[in-house]
């Protein structure tokens, strides 16, 4: 969705500025963008008429550097009603997006198998405490943001992938599953077959 601007035509394709209130969200990381807050708008036409699409600035750069770049080329700032100070320099933020990227890059392929840090966390299929230092399988579950679906990882009990799998939002394929664990995973203490075995069936 867009927050209207103005009817003007002429509207520039890329606003930089400081936001004028705490309404607008960014559509990049879904938070709210404090009074103040750096925000770089896109330009759209949408079903309602012209507006910009709202971001942080740095999380805009860590998503669509190029369009941060072109943004910067076109002076952005200066379609601004009150031109912001202590604009972050372009190459500050590249460093930010290859920062994101290498995040990206070091993320463990789902699924895989971990050994629990702590005693706080929950299976996110039953309910129940998963035991600090004992197993967990690191699944894919399928979350709705707007019109996007994005996959995020649960941690379940061994014994509760069958059923995590089935469900329909499970975003982790049923085929080929126990190779993609044993690929991903670093081999627990006792090896995987105690994993597997506890896993049990999961319908193939």
């Amino acid at each position: 969705m867009t927050e209207p601007e103005s009817t003007d035509e002429r509207l520039p394709a890329y606003v930089i500025e400081g936001a004028r209130s705490s309404r607008s969200r960014c559509k990049s990381c879904r938070r709210s963008i404090d009074k103040g807050s750096l925000r770089i708008g896109f330009l759209i036409e949408g079903p309602f008429g012209t507006g910009y699409l709202w971001h942080h600035l740095r999380c805009a750069a860590r998503r669509d550097f190029g369009r941060v770049e072109e943004a910067y080329r076109a002076e952005a700032w200066n379609a601004a009603k009150e031109r912001p100070k202590d604009l972050p320099s372009l190459e500050e933020l590249g460093r930010a997006r290859d920062e994101a990227l290498e995040k990206k890059m070091a993320r463990r392929e789902l699924p895989y198998v971990e050994v629990a840090p702590s005693g706080r966390s929950k299976c996110k299929q039953c309910g129940e405490i998963i035991e600090k230092d004992s197993l967990r399988v690191v699944l894919g579950r399928s979350v709705e943001f707007g019109r996007q679906v994005r996959t995020t990882p649960i941690h379940v009990h061994p014994r509760c992938v069958a059923p995590a799998l089935a469900a329909e939002d499970s975003a982790t394929e049923t085929e080929g599953f126990v190779e993609a664990l044993r690929a991903n995973s670093d081999e627990p203490t006792g090896g995987f077959d105690g994993v597997i075995g506890e896993i049990g069936s999961i319908g193939l």
